[in-house]
């Protein structure tokens, strides 16, 4: 048995992110890892010199912290990649963002008007309590454009109807983006990272390491090496031991099949939520053990053909929307990076099959579904069978979390109850259950080596609406705060996004109309008095003939003592009225184009809705 300061059951990002930030500080952990490869869901597979992912994996933060992390650790072996992917659906390919003329000529004009029609029509008659993804997305893009282009793939992604996945998850995914980001974005640009790419849903480019996303976390694990930590493998966490709202260690099983125990002063479990509560000793009350039970895991396998050809086509991925084939989604590894391929002749392709682990399919041997997949593949006409060289299969059990429409409360519960350990913390995808990107469920590991450092952060309000995307907040530390002292200099790109910040707010900011309207009825009642005293002063047979003319407007006002108190009097009530009209109208247009501005940067996050699938 060891004794380490923190053990960590996990060896994905979330995982290795909690044990390099402890180790910046001088804490060292044990990571038990049950797979023979770190890196977790993000992992990349190497098949005899072809590399290919876990699904594809494209660098991109929101979060300033998460995006310093990854040059951090992987330095200068990042690639800038272009975007290129495409639905195939009913013999045609559609680009994907769709594009009216693209979609035209592969609907046919009259299935097009069909879309137009049932997109008015989900206007006109809006479903009001949104409680399914059916209607989320046939809210925004009509229920015929729904059914053909998002709940074929939708459901060979999640196993489940359409109407059965909450909108939950289409809520999270695709969010609402903050107004001033919105405004920000139409006013001075999308917002930069890392060396130039968009920070949003809406790139035409990406980051990717070159050796794939598997590199980051080798040479993660390395740098923790290097701090005191270290990393095992092949560790099947059976237990975990606690008494009197503490954890005191966790036990399992190694390669071998020894048993192995691990205890520490902290704990941070990657587990499934479902395996985690499972493996408790003392088990926890039946309501808990109910709620872990009904949560519910989709696998993921992919077929890796190696095709002898140096191109197949240019996509870095495809969609396959079309019912008549198992396959959801296939992945052109050399076009993510010209390394991931050992030999530039051959080209290798990822088809993505989303099962559960109690299907027929996922039993079956790597013969037969590499015969598939070519099968398969030929029949969407991408590939000649006898091009096929070479192929291999990968599964990855519980690779998402299934947001059904009981996942919720069976969550909080388990939260309720975890929440009584004083030195257990759960992070990551599968940790939360739920559907975080790589860098939500790093800023998870951030968060949780944050905790056992003694701040308060709380990892569940990672990657939600509010915690993730609002700006503004005072009450909970930014998701892009260091574990560190911040530094006092800024950079250049954070002095310009503070300058645009301030901008914004001052140009967008409220009017007061009675304020104006006071401002400018005092600036004209006290100028045409002092013009008529002025006048008055200095005398003259017919003193102000010009500015007489001011009493076709003003009732009353000549250019006399008692027409000066007149014309003040009268001029403030109009310059009054005229200042409270102008502030009114200015804000009304103010709020007209900022509703637009966000509306159309929704519309436009909502047109890669399958990106986040």
């Amino acid at each position: 048995m060891s004794k380490e300061s923190s053990v960590i059951i996990g060896a994905g990002p979330a995982g290795l992110t909690t044990a390099y930030e402890l180790g910046k500080r001088g804490m060292t952990s044990t990571v038990l890892e049950a797979s023979d490869q770190v890196g977790g869901i993000s992992k990349t597979v190497n098949y005899r010199g072809y590399r290919f992912d876990i699904g594809g994996h494209r660098f991109f933060s929101k979060v300033p912290l998460i995006n310093e992390l990854w040059h951090e650790i992987l330095g200068e072996e990042f690639l800038l990649r272009p975007r290129i992917s495409r639905i195939y659906y009913n013999q045609h390919f559609f680009d994907y963002p769709l594009k009216p003329m693209n979609a035209l000529a592969g609907l046919g004009p009259l299935e097009s008007f069909l879309i137009g029609l049932s997109y008015i029509k989900a206007k006109f008659f809006h479903i009001q309590d949104e409680k399914t993804f059916e209607q989320w997305v046939s809210n925004r893009f009509g229920y015929r454009l729904y059914n053909i282009f998002f709940k074929t793939y939708t459901e060979k992604v999640w196993g489940i109807p359409c109407h059965e996945i909450s909108a939950d998850w289409a809520a999270q995914r695709i969010k609402n983006l903050s107004l001033k980001q919105a405004v920000r974005n139409a006013l001075f640009g999308a917002k930069q990272g890392m060396d130039g790419s968009t920070l949003t849903s809406l790139i035409e480019q990406f980051h990717y390491p070159r050796f794939g996303p598997g590199l980051m976390w080798e040479r993660c694990r390395g740098l923790i090496e290097t701090q005191g930590s270290q990393t095992i493998q092949g560790v099947h966490v059976e237990r975990v031991r606690h008494r009197h709202g503490q954890v005191d260690c966790v036990q399992g099983r190694g390669a071998a099949g020894e048993s192995l125990e691990y205890a520490g002063q902290h704990f941070v479990s990657t587990m499934p939520l479902r395996e985690l509560v499972q493996a408790l000793d003392p088990l926890p009350p039946d309501d808990v053990l109910k709620a872990a039970q009904s949560l519910r895991y989709r696998d993921y396998l992919t077929v890796v053909l190696v095709i002898d050809r140096e191109a197949v086509f240019p996509d870095n991925w495809l969609y396959v929307h079309s019912p008549e084939v198992k396959l959801g989604r296939i992945q052109n590894y050399k076009n993510w990076s010209p390394y991931m391929v050992p030999d530039p002749s051959r080209t290798s392709l990822g088809l993505e099959y989303f099962l559960w682990d109690t299907d027929d399919m996922w039993t079956w041997s790597d013969e037969r579904l590499i015969e598939l997949g070519i099968r398969e593949c030929a029949q969407i006409g991408l590939i000649d069978p006898r091009e096929v060289k070479d192929g291999t299969v990968v599964r990855m059990e519980k690779a998402y979390p299934v947001y059904d429409q009981t996942y919720q409360d069976s969550v909080a519960t388990i939260r309720g109850y975890l929440e009584t350990f004083s030195n257990l913390q759960t992070i990551g995808r599968n940790g939360l259950h739920r559907y975080n990107n790589q860098d939500h469920s790093m800023l998870t590991g951030v968060y949780a080596a944050g905790n056992i450092l003694g701040d308060k952060r709380d990892v569940w309000s990672v990657n939600t609406e509010k915690e993730y995307h609002e700006e503004g907040q005072t009450s909970q530390p930014n998701a892009g705060d260091r574990l560190v002292p911040a530094r006092v200099s800024v950079s250049v790109d954070e002095t310009i996004a503070a300058a645009e910040d301030a901008m914004i707010e001052v140009a967008f900011a409220k009017i007061d109309p009675v304020a104006l309207g006071i401002a400018v009825g005092a600036v004209s009642g006290i100028g045409i008095f002092m013009a008529s005293a002025g006048l008055l002063l200095k005398g003259g047979p017919a003193p102000g003939p010009t500015l007489s003319l001011l009493g076709n407007y003003l009732f009353g006002f000549e250019v006399t003592w008692l027409g000066a108190f007149i014309g003040m009097g009268e001029a403030g009530l109009v310059g009054f009225a005229v200042g409270a009209l102008a502030a009114g109208l200015r804000n009304w247009t103010l709020v007209g184009y900022a509703q637009f501005v966000r509306r159309r940067a929704e519309r436009d996050d909502r047109r890669h809705l399958l990106d986040k699938m």
